[in-house]
């Protein structure tokens, strides 16, 4: 266990590393990682200061509440004795504040809130022998509330995950005995780990807590590369274990619990096409090697062997591809590397952003194509065996799921999945995700392109696949993470420094999911499946404000009742009401409820949309109707 912490040292500080290279020369103006925060009496939670131009200056407005430091990027508050200062960060062009309450945790309400950073981790399941795309390799976050005051704690807690039963009794302890990563990892990767340890030093979930760690540039709790398979303690296939996550005060108290999904899948799957056969399919035939199908009776290995075959034939002669044999160490072609042996690792010669953003490593070699564009560019304009049509065609809804799990797994399972909705309404055709000036991992659907303006686009990109855009930014993530031009949704902060996948779910499980075990956690926090809605989640007292919710969002319930009339009746109040109870102001989507409730008089079943005409003659009526 020393050498995978020791690792996990080492990997961390090249992502610090990474990152500071990455915002070398950009000319973004200063920001801070966060302008509100928590800090313990006695505790010191560190602050990222971005884009600096010259020497930052750090000053708090009272040292005998808080105390700050300042020293390459990272500011260092220290809590001193309970009360609310301002901490600022002066640089040659401009001054940033953070509000900074200082307080002590006890035992009593919080909220924590955990989530798996993408909504399915892939990884080669049992065949690391012949080639690897990636590596068991799950990652968690949790944010834990202070409900007292709505805001996250980011010192004198511990957080802890490991295994638990999921809604079925579905347990997943160990990942060591159910693929041969371990077998292989030191070849493919230049790590030998310990068997259920991860890359980065995490072991896998079990029945023993696991420590995460805190991340002050994203101001989370974090356990990355967490080693988890889809198959469970009774070896059965289970693509959507559950952790149980734990925060505890420094003297041991717990103060709050949670369960989640780490979902993960080894249906990163091309037997469709590449599997040996004999049954005269030309899509089919037309991935057939030169030197024929290999027919290796492990089907696994069967498919993956003719891969490096035809990789090997197809690339023959060309100069690049000859100096990343050399360079990698694969001297007698990718097929003859794996049949002697040393299996093949994908990303070591094609880029992968995927490892630069999760894991700090950077991957590929100069003058090959980038994984994403090398996979969907050549496989844009070949034929779906199972129907006929080019995998570029609009209209096959089976084309990604033919290699991404979708076929079994299904993982598209959130609130968008659904008849009305497949793979290209957000991610472009093949050949769009296939672009050379496409970057994998980081060019990637937003909300805002088709949540805006009260209305919700079932198609969110253009006719190049580039995501749609629009004014409005009720719905936008965030600019800039994890990088420069990125928007990426699971970076992106939300209400009161939340990050998005807190309250919404992860990608393509955003809540409600259809998948039962992603639903636990809101059902324990508010009663119900869906998007973290109710104040009371995070809140102990209900918020006194007219647009400060989430999204611009007022407070839910009797308060806000009795409230809103007073409201209503400006004219520019009722434009903001507008975007959410529509123009006629008889509701929207954005409107309706997510569960029967009772407002004022009136009862709403689930769905329905709330109004004005429920209760009054219009938005301008100050009367109510007869009986409402």
């Amino acid at each position: 266990m020393k050498h995978g912490r020791s690792m996990f040292v080492c990997v961390i500080g090249m992502t610090v590393a990474l990152f500071a290279l990455l915002h070398m020369g950009s000319a973004q103006a200063l920001s801070v990682s966060s302008t509100r925060l928590q800090v313990l009496i006695g505790n010191t939670v560190m602050l990222g200061v971005n884009d600096a131009s010259g020497r930052v200056n750090a000053k708090s407005s009272n040292t005998d509440i808080a105390t700050v430091s300042y020293e390459d990027g990272v500011a260092r508050i220290t809590g001193r004795a309970a009360g609310k200062v301002t901490v600022s960060f002066r640089d040659g062009l401009n001054t940033r504040t953070v509000a900074v309450t200082v307080t002590s945790v006890a035992p009593g309400n919080f909220t924590l809130l955990a989530w798996s950073n993408l909504g399915m981790h892939c990884y080669d399941g049992n065949g690391y022998s012949v080639f690897s795309i990636l590596p068991p390799f799950s990652t968690l976050n949790a944010q834990l509330v202070d409900r007292s005051t709505g805001m996250l704690v980011a010192s004198g807690v511990t957080m802890t995950y490991q295994s638990t039963p999921d809604t079925r009794g579905s347990i997943n302890t160990i990942s060591s005995t159910k693929t041969n990563f371990w077998q292989y990892v030191k070849i493919l990767f230049g790590m030998a780990p310990p068997a259920d340890v991860g890359l980065l030093g995490y072991p896998v979930a079990s029945n023993s807590p696991a420590p995460m760690a805190y991340n002050a540039k994203y101001n989370w709790f974090e356990a990355v590369g967490i080693p988890m398979t889809n198959v469970d303690d009774a070896n059965a296939r289970n693509d959507y274990p559950m952790v149980r996550v734990v925060a505890k005060n420094s003297t041991g108290q717990v103060l709050a619990t949670t369960r989640v999904v780490l979902p993960v899948s080894d249906m990163m799957d091309c037997h469709n096409c590449h599997a040996s056969n004999t049954d005269g399919n030309a899509a089919q035939n037309r991935a057939r090697p030169a030197a024929g199908w290999v027919f290796d009776p492990d089907p696994l290995s069967d498919w993956k062997k003719n891969i490096l075959r035809l990789h090997d034939e197809k690339q023959a002669g060309k100069p690049a591809f000859a100096a990343a044999l050399k360079a990698k160490g694969y001297p007698d072609g990718l097929y003859g590397s794996a049949m002697a042996g040393k299996p093949v690792l994908c990303p070591a010669c094609h880029v992968s952003n995927v490892y630069r953003i999760d894991a700090g490593v950077q991957t590929g070699m100069e003058g090959l194509s980038p994984m994403t564009e090398a996979i969907h560019r050549s496989h844009a304009n070949q034929t779906d065996p199972g129907n006929g049509m080019t995998l570029d065609h609009i209209n096959d809804r089976s084309a990604c799921y033919l290699c991404h799990p979708g076929s079994v797994t299904k993982c598209l399972r959130g609130a968008m999945a659904g008849s009305d909705h497949q793979c290209q309404d957000c991610h472009g055709r093949m050949s769009h995700v296939g672009r050379p000036s496409r970057k994998g991992w980081l060019d990637l659907p937003n909300c805002q392109a088709c949540h805006h303006d009260g209305k919700r686009e079932l198609v969110g990109v253009d006719s190049q696949g580039r995501p749609l855009s629009w004014g409005d930014g009720h719905f936008a993530t965030s600019p800039d993470v994890p990088t420069a031009g990125a928007r990426l949704y699971r970076f992106s902060d939300g209400h009161g420094g939340l990050k998005c996948p807190a309250c919404h779910g992860s990608t393509h499980a955003e809540s409600p999911s259809r998948e039962d075990n992603d639903n636990v956690q809101n059902i324990a926090i508010q009663g119900y499946a869906g998007p973290v809605l109710e104040c009371a989640a995070c809140h102990a007292s209900m918020p006194n404000t007219v647009n400060g919710g989430p999204h611009g969002m007022h407070p839910t319930g009797s308060q806000w009742f009795k409230r809103h009339g007073e409201v209503s009746r400006s004219a520019a109040a009722r434009t903001g009401c507008a975007y959410c109870h529509g123009k006629d102001f008889r509701g929207s989507p954005l409107s309706r409820v997510k569960v029967p409730r009772s407002i004022g008089s009136h009862s709403y079943a689930a769905g329905q949309a709330v109004g004005c005409y429920e209760c009054h003659n219009g938005p301008t009526s100050g009367s109510r109707k007869s009986g409402a």
